[in-house]
């Protein structure tokens, strides 16, 4: 690898130099390519299993924890920080310089005790997560691997430690903005090396001014709006929407209680210390919107507060328009296109319709108590010439399902290529998600026998979601009764 160091020297203050701590008997339990060729990397080998596992230094590498705080479901913490991730600065890729963080390589100045591990079901389920939505076309983090050894543990129990290396475009968080208002009142100066450090990095279009602050923020508003549309056309559940999970360039980032839907539910809620259900697959867009809020409360000292209020206004408008366009694809809906000899509100008017047929076929979902994924993928086998209606036999409420089909066929008219229209659904719908007992499954195949195929098996098939893979048939079913809504810790 080849590091460059810009947050190391640019920003002093900014992090505490720390050094992760080896595990024991490191071994390689996931690889990515593809995540690998991001920063110029062919395939693992022993040297950079030492590296990695921190059992060698890495040439050219700093490490360092940052600091920053956060409101933690929907609590101010003044100090938060990286716990138990070490970075080790900005790979250089063929198209950009990826941070590579180790996640689980020991205790820093923010582990509040802790002891900056990563116990070895959650950092599968971080490479697994990470390279799922990536191969979905989410914004996300990446996970190059995932290294699994004999080193103990305590959480409920005793299990062991592993270390997912995290690659991010960058680690700077909405929690990292809050930390340098808040700490630092009536002292602006840090605050605005942060800024015009994020802006240099990652929007280089953009000017170091109060007109470049403005719309710097009016791109990270539609960067994260864009973000949750992703995960509300997918079916993703992120678990633990706080501030510090934030990343500034509205990619999905800090994997925990994760969850895609098996059965459709609005209020499924995957985190089981969520009890409140604040962060439930249906609130994340308003959950989002409250932490751009809380973004926005932290930046008045560099820009005005009705600049930030518009910027803040365009948040919906962006949300639904990118999560229609997603779904439209994923329904065959005609993408609505205005011509000159339309009015602002015709578009509107249209929009709005279409987004209630979605929203009707959701409610058909979760009133049936269907799987989300497999009812998308049936649009794939959909012939809207044909009597029979695939799709409609998995419906209990046949009446609410004829007059929603029949609203949905007016609106998607004459098909005069019905294989190319289906080709087109099943390349907008997965036939494959990252299901949390399929996880389990691997999870618990390395535990009781030390045995990653299952691991390296599931990754394989995530690559290509939308592929059928007919040998791999099987993990496209629902799952069993034992699978279906798994709710997880924190530390999963």
């Amino acid at each position: 690898m080849r590091f460059k160091q810009d947050f190391f020297e640019q920003l002093a203050g900014f992090y505490s130099q720390v050094y992760p701590q080896a595990i024991s008997n490191p071994h390689w339990l996931g690889w990515s390519d593809e995540a690998a060729a991001l920063i110029g990397l062919d395939k693992p080998n022993d040297q950079l299993l030492m590296q990695l596992s921190a059992n060698h230094a890495a040439e050219g590498a700093t490490y360092y924890a940052q600091v920053y705080s956060g409101h933690q479901f929907g609590g101010y913490t003044s100090q938060l920080g990286d716990g138990r991730s070490i970075i080790l600065g900005e790979a250089i890729g063929p198209d950009y310089a990826w941070d590579v963080a180790l996640k689980g390589g020991g205790p820093t100045p923010y582990s509040r005790m802790g002891d900056g591990r990563a116990v070895m079901r959650s950092a599968v389920r971080e490479f697994l997560v990470s390279e799922s939505l990536a191969a979905l076309n989410v914004p996300t983090s990446r996970a190059l691997a995932v290294i699994g050894s004999d080193l103990p543990v305590w959480r409920e129990g005793q299990e062991t430690a592993a270390i997912t290396v995290r690659l991010a475009k960058t680690h700077i968080r909405f929690g990292h903005f809050e930390y340098f208002s808040y700490t630092r009142k009536g002292d602006n100066s840090k605050l605005t090396q942060l800024v015009d450090f994020t802006i240099k990095q990652h929007f280089p279009h953009l000017s170091t001014d109060n007109a470049g602050y403005v719309q710097w923020f009016t791109e990270v508003v539609a960067a994260t709006a864009k973000m949750v549309a992703h995960w509300q056309s997918v079916g993703f559940a992120h678990g633990v929407l706080n501030t510090d999970n934030m990343s500034i360039l509205g990619d999905s980032f800090d994997f925990g209680p994760f969850s895609f839907l098996d059965t459709f539910k609005e209020d499924f809620v995957c985190n089981h210390s969520d009890h409140e259900g604040r962060y439930a697959f249906g609130q994340q867009p308003g959950v989002c919107f409250w932490n751009l809020q809380r973004l926005a409360q932290a930046l008045t000292p560099l820009i005005a507060s009705d600049d930030l209020v518009q910027a803040l206004n365009q948040y919906q408008p962006h949300l639904v328009d990118h999560y229609l366009l997603l779904m439209s694809n994923k329904l065959g809906l005609p993408v609505f296109e205005l011509a000159s000899d339309q009015s602002h509100d015709t578009a509107k008017t249209q929009q709005q319709q279409d987004l209630k047929l979605v929203d009707q076929f959701t409610a058909l979902l979760e009133a049936n108590q269907l799987d989300y994924t497999n009812s998308l993928r049936r649009f794939g086998e959909l012939d809207l010439t044909s009597q029979h209606i695939s799709l409609r036999d998995d419906m209990v409420d046949l009446a609410k399902f004829d007059q929603w089909f029949e609203a949905y066929q007016q609106r998607v008219g004459k098909v005069d290529d019905m294989v190319n229209w289906q080709q087109a659904r099943n390349a907008a719908n997965p036939k494959y998600i990252l299901r949390n007992y399929l996880a389990q499954e691997a999870i618990i195949a390395i535990e009781e026998n030390g045995d990653n195929s299952k691991l390296v098996q599931l990754h394989q098939l995530l690559r290509q979601p939308f592929a059928e893979q007919p040998e791999m048939a099987s993990f496209a079913k629902r799952p069993p009764d034992w699978g279906q809504g798994l709710i997880m810790s924190c530390s999963s």
